[in-house]
């Protein structure tokens, strides 16, 4: 059994490297052959079509999409559905909105193929060196892989959320509260920035790190970030919004459930692309910590 990885960009290609690393089956492509030849250089099997992958991988190939969410998932899906063999396994590891999985898992059961969504956390350092992950799918399909998703994942850091959609859903919810927590590290700060005091911001985010109840992942990426640049003078305070917080505010409305903190971090990013606000510089820089994600830097 061999996973084609499909997308071999920041979490796609750390992902790969994190199954070669474990012992697991892997052969990558992306539609730009010059990933694909860096990947081979680093002694992975490659494809170039998709074609040459579905001919790699077999009859128990699994093909894994780690690109983003929106009509280009639909797209290779159907792609791959019209060269893979009758049964085969589709993953969507990216970010794609739940609704969208629960018509694609319906279409491609039609088709006669499998499919799950697994919702994938940790940023690009989790994705290389374990990582976090949200099941959805039947669960004999989970269960035929669980092995291989232990083996990439943090320990505990895997499990099965129920039927197709429940792993981009839980995730959606995940990234949610994402982007309310880093919202209270960002106004934090802001405050320590703005007081009569001369605080190294850095120096605080390492102490906060270390034994403090708010230690996280996200005050370790706030301080790396701080680190390169206590004042953050090179970076615009214009935060992008991905989706998911979107999504997950949508949800709430849907159900009628407040989400207050939620909602306002996601206002909040709408606003940053009005006002200049160290906050939000900070919100920019730490997405690019561990996700990878551009920032707006001054002068741009």
């Amino acid at each position: 059994m061999k996973f084609g990885m499909i997308g071999l960009g920041k979490m796609g290609g750390n992902l790969a490297r994190n199954m070669k690393d474990k012992g697991v089956g892997v052969v990558v492509y992306d539609y730009i052959p010059d990933k694909v030849n860096e990947m081979i250089a680093e002694g992975f099997e490659g494809a170039f079509t998709l074609t040459e992958l579905a001919t790699t991988l077999g009859e128990e190939g699994i093909y894994w999409l780690m690109i983003p969410a929106g009509p280009i998932v639909d797209q290779i899906i159907q792609d791959i559905m019209a060269i893979a063999q009758p049964n085969a396994l589709i993953i969507d590891g990216g970010n794609s909105n739940y609704k969208d999985t629960l018509r694609r898992a319906t279409l491609i059961a039609k088709k006669g193929f499998r499919y799950m969504d697994i919702g994938t956390s940790g940023g690009q350092k989790g994705a290389r060196y374990g990582a976090c992950m949200m099941a959805g799918g039947m669960k004999k399909d989970y269960k035929s892989i669980e092995s291989e998703l232990k083996a990439i994942c943090v320990p505990y850091g895997v499990n099965y959320m129920g039927k197709n959609g429940t792993g981009h859903y839980v995730k959606m919810i995940h990234n949610g509260i994402e982007y309310g927590m880093m919202q209270a590290i960002a106004e934090g700060f802001e405050i320590l920035e703005h007081s009569d005091f001369n605080f190294d911001l850095s120096a605080i985010a390492k102490v906060w790190q270390n034994g403090s109840i708010i230690s996280s992942y996200l005050v370790e990426k706030a301080s790396d970030a701080l680190s390169k640049s206590p004042d953050l003078s090179s970076v615009k305070d214009v935060v992008d919004s991905s989706g998911e917080g979107l999504w997950t505010v949508e949800e709430a409305l849907a159900l009628k459930l407040p989400a207050y903190v939620i909602t306002a971090s996601l206002f909040k990013r709408y606003e940053s692309k009005q006002t200049d606000r160290f906050s939000n510089k900070l919100l920019a820089a730490m997405r690019n910590e561990f996700g990878g994600h551009p920032i707006h830097k001054v002068g741009d």
